[in-house]
């Protein structure tokens, strides 16, 4: 038996006068529900270089700083019930980029071709993310940045 498929997720906060959180919709499948910008950690990769990939691949952000780790999700995938761990990162970017935006994807990966609806929702969230995405948005501490925990 494998070892559960290693993920990132990404927390992208910009603070202006409420914190905001980088979230995105799928164009062609609006059942995918909202999502933060995650995915699968290719071999030879560190998290933290995952991250940076899968937000700048998932959304054209490529201006943003880690924070730090935020928790480690033991999961199992909700449709075929595989084993995952998917490690959650605070980041941050601008304040004053853009609100709204689309973005295509580029290269040869499964996402290859898909197009994301991206925009920042202030915190704390009207309605909850897909696949319980935003199950550690409580360890961010709103205020400027801090990752309270990595537990």
């Amino acid at each position: 038996m494998s070892g559960p498929r290693i993920r990132v997720a990404a927390y992208v906060l910009r603070y202006r006068s409420t914190p905001e959180l980088l979230v995105f919709d799928h164009v062609d499948a609006p059942e995918a529900g909202t999502q933060v910008p995650a995915g699968g950690v290719l071999p030879d990769e560190s998290l933290e270089e995952a991250v940076l990939r899968e937000v700048a691949e998932e959304t054209g952000l490529t201006e943003v700083a880690i924070v730090g780790p935020i928790a480690v999700d033991h999961k199992p995938r909700e449709d075929n019930g595989q084993p995952r761990q998917t490690t959650f990162f605070q980041l941050t970017t601008d304040p004053d980029g853009a609100d709204v935006w689309h973005h295509r994807v580029h290269g040869d990966g499964a996402d290859a071709g898909m197009e994301f609806a991206c925009r920042f929702v202030p915190l704390p969230l009207v309605e909850g993310l897909a696949d319980t995405q935003d199950a550690w948005l409580s360890r961010i501490d709103g205020r400027g940045g801090k990752a309270v925990s990595s537990s």
